[in-house]
């Protein structure tokens, strides 16, 4: 296995051929894959996804304060304040971005749960690649669409990728094999989550069940001999 470190000089920007652009304080080069560390620690593609990179002078986007809280703790909030399973979001977040904060797509869509300016605009988000503000900003927009279309996940998801609009004009997911694909992808990653957390429930009920009784006799205590009295 090759390993190279390649330091960078105030930060790098990765840019990958989906589009993505990853900002990085260094890199390493793990077989054929590279790891990019961000502020919020890192992110591995292959090799060949990389176009190219650029330095970058412009200060970190995101302060370090907020990273005092983790991704799954903003997951867990949003998840509270929307009513939406954490798994669903995190399904999202996954195919979004991959878990990076720093993600910017060729449409300039940014963030984990990938905002266009304008939406972000419109939810309050004033800074896309602070993890919190994005994913409550992304979560509050998939309630709204699941709202709008009666809880039907579907169509909520092929909302978010595609626009409200496509899904009016073709009465439901749009034949776009781009939008199909990501809203079969969540929703497959999410159904294999609840299974794995049902069949894992299940085993260990299972194992409970098979413990021996803890017979009652065990704990009690034994009456002191009495010695008879001389």
């Amino acid at each position: 296995m090759t390993l190279l470190i390649t330091p960078c000089s105030a930060a790098d920007l990765a840019h990958l051929r989906n589009g993505f652009t990853i900002r990085h304080d260094r890199r390493e080069i793990i077989g054929d894959k590279t790891r990019l560390y961000t502020a919020g620690g890192y992110v591995e593609v292959p090799t060949v996804e990389i176009v190219d990179f650029e330095h970058d002078d412009t200060p970190e986007p995101t302060p370090a304060a907020t990273l005092v809280k983790t991704i799954p703790d903003h997951v867990a909030e949003a998840s509270k304040s929307t009513g939406i399973d954490p798994d669903f979001l995190n399904s999202v977040i996954h195919h979004e971005s991959g878990f990076n904060p720093h993600a910017v797509s060729k449409k300039g869509a940014k963030g984990l749960m990938q905002l266009m300016p304008d939406t972000a605009d419109k939810l309050g988000v004033r800074d896309s690649f602070d993890p919190g503000q994005n994913i409550q900003g992304g979560a509050a927009y998939l309630r709204q669409l699941l709202e709008l279309y009666h809880g039907d996940a579907q169509k909520a998801l092929a909302a978010y990728n595609a626009g409200p609009h496509r899904v009016q004009q073709y009465k439901g997911v749009p034949p776009y094999t781009e939008t199909r694909a990501y809203v079969a992808g969540i929703i497959r990653e999410y159904n294999r989550k609840k299974l794995a957390d049902l069949k894992a429930a299940k085993a260990q009920k299972a194992t409970a069940a098979k413990k021996p009784a803890v017979s009652s006799k065990t704990f009690a205590k034994k009456s002191p001999t009495t010695k008879p009295a001389s």
